[in-house]
């Protein structure tokens, strides 16, 4: 009877009392599993939303940890969304309402808390790199393939306007890319973080450049020499199952896309400077990353413990404190900013078409656990301080072109290319 007693507690005082607090924008009207129906929120300036609690415990579980514990309990259907709404919906209410979570003293503490825990398992060391990759990448490939555009890029593309198609995107991207690193036939180029092997193929088709494509997921590196393959380029990719700092040799170029966020808190420092140690004079670098406009923090529950283990989107602070300590020159910045919300959000609309195959190939908890993540980032890059940085990178300081006018100029000699 009194434990009866304290789940009721937690209904009727801390779970109400942290909502009255945090939903000022739209209205969230929570049903618990007793029936009990309370709203929450002003029902302007954000979306109307409806859940139901499905047992007593989820109450006290989600005001303790509400990051994780609302997306496991999505998963589990313990949190069930009413009225044809979409976890879309329910995130996109928790989104315009960020600032409130922490005006709950309690709250504060417990998320002062958890960011001190969360530090510790953000340091992806050498021994834990190749498991915490699989966590995420050794997903089946034709599971990736049913959202992902046709060259299997799963990174952050390139918009010149916010409607065209993700494959026009992605290919500006790689045209992007290969501009910024003004590449000449035969070059050596390493490639840290290789994907699906897209930008190796690009830089060999192209550019004419000869590529070490370096990563940690045996899945995607068997697909990559199957797609250089069927390009007609691999006798001049060479891919290797690696980690980054384990890679020797000098190369005139060195790219990273998308790597930067699995390197781990306490390793920024190796990470550049390996890349300062793989270029040889007159060679730079370029690094795409997800990155945070707001200060050094630590990695969401959720996506911690089942999108990204290890994984840290680092602040810019962390990253120039680290180059400044490497002694590596950062020639050119640009941030994307609203091109990951672009790439994300036709990610999920291909999701969301081909949602049925990916039950019947994953299972309906999984895809739950991906309709999750994948409207938080959307939503992240939309409204909350994420973004998309690309560094140039040099040992000195005229390694790079000092106008930037030749980025665009070699976009559009790349663009003219009969092979492009």
């Amino acid at each position: 009877m009194m434990a009866n007693g304290a789940v009721g507690d937690v209904r009727m005082r801390w779970l109400p009392n942290l909502l009255s607090r945090f939903v000022r924008n739209g209205r969230l009207t929570v049903i618990f599993h007793d029936g009990f129906r309370q709203s929450f929120g002003s029902g302007t300036n954000g979306p109307d939303v409806t859940i139901r609690l499905a047992d007593a415990k989820v109450d006290r579980e989600i005001f303790l940890n509400p990051e994780l514990k609302s997306a496991e309990a999505y998963m589990d259907g313990r949190l069930v969304i009413e009225d044809g709404g979409s976890v879309f919906d329910l995130l996109s209410l928790f989104s315009v309402n960020r600032t409130g979570l922490a005006a709950h003293p309690l709250q504060k503490a417990l998320r002062k808390a958890w960011r001190a825990l969360k530090r510790r398992h953000q340091n992806n060391a050498l021994g834990l790199a190749a498991k915490n990759a699989s966590h995420h990448y050794d997903i089946p490939t034709a599971f990736y393939r049913l959202w992902l555009d046709e060259a299997m890029i799963y990174s952050c593309a390139y918009y010149t306007e916010p409607e065209i198609s993700l494959s026009r995107a992605q290919q500006d991207k790689l045209r992007h890319i290969a501009a910024k690193l003004k590449l000449e036939p035969g070059m050596e180029v390493a490639e840290i973080g290789s994907g699906w092997g897209a930008l190796a193929i690009y830089l060999a088709k192209v550019c004419g450049a000869r590529v070490t494509a370096i990563n940690v997921s045996p899945e995607q590196l068997a697909e990559s020499r199957r797609l250089a393959e069927a390009a007609g380029v691999a006798d001049r990719i060479t891919f290797r199952e690696i980690d980054y700092r384990d890679l020797d040799g000098r190369f005139d170029r060195v790219v990273s896309i998308g790597m930067m966020e699995h390197v781990g808190v306490g390793h920024f420092d190796a990470y550049f400077g390996k890349i300062r140690s793989l270029l040889k004079p007159g060679g730079f670098a370029l690094v795409h990353a997800i990155g945070r406009m707001s200060p050094p923090g630590s990695t969401a529950p959720f996506i911690r413990k089942y999108i990204f283990p290890g994984g840290y989107v680092p602040a810019l602070s962390e990253v120039f404190a680290s180059l400044e300590r490497t002694g590596v020159w950062c020639a050119d910045c640009e941030n994307l900013r609203l091109h990951y919300y672009w790439t994300i959000r036709d990610w999920r609309r291909g999701y969301e078409a081909t949602r049925g195959e990916a039950v019947a190939m994953m299972g309906e908890r999984f895809c739950r656990m991906w309709d999750f993540y994948l409207a938080s980032v959307e939503l992240g890059f939309l409204n909350g301080s994420n973004f998309v940085f690309q560094l140039l990178l040099a040992n000195e300081r005229d390694a790079v072109p000092v106008i930037r006018d030749y980025i665009v100029d070699e976009e559009r000699r790349l663009a003219s290319s009969s092979v492009a």
